[in-house]
C-alpha cells in the first residue's frame, strides 16, 4: 500500500489538471497560433507559466486504484501487477486465468 499522502497529492494534481484543462488549451492554442502578433503570443506563454505547476496533465501518475502503487500499472484495467495476480487468483476478473504449474 502506498503512502496515503502520495496519494492524496496524486489526487490534488488530478483535480487541479481537471480544474485548469480548458484555460490550459485556450493559452495553449493562443501561443502557438501563427497569425496572431509576436507579443500576444508570448503574454500567453507567459500567463501559461503563470498556473500552478500541478494543473499541468504530464505531473499526474497513473497509480492503481486498490493500492496506489505507481509502479507494474496496467492503463486497460487500472491496476497494478500485483493488485491484478490477487484479483485473478481470486477469480473476480472476467477472463483471467492465472497459470500455475
Amino acid at each position: 500500500m502506498a503512502k496515503k499522502s502520495s496519494i492524496e497529492k496524486n489526487n490534488r494534481r488530478k483535480r487541479l489538471t481537471d480544474q485548469y484543462a480548458k484555460k490550459r488549451a485556450d493559452l495553449k492554442a493562443k501561443a502557438l497560433d501563427e497569425a496572431l502578433p509576436l507579443e500576444e503570443r508570448f503574454a500567453a506563454r507567459m500567463k501559461l507559466a503563470k498556473l500552478p505547476r500541478n494543473s499541468a496533465p504530464n505531473r499526474v501518475r497513473n497509480r492503481c486504484e486498490i493500492s496506489g502503487r505507481p509502479r507494474g500499472y496496467y492503463r486497460k484495467l487500472r491496476l497494478s501487477r500485483i493488485a491484478l495476480r490477487d484479483l485473478g487468483s481470486k477469480g473476480l476478473i472476467p477472463g483471467l486465468v492465472k497459470s500455475s504449474w
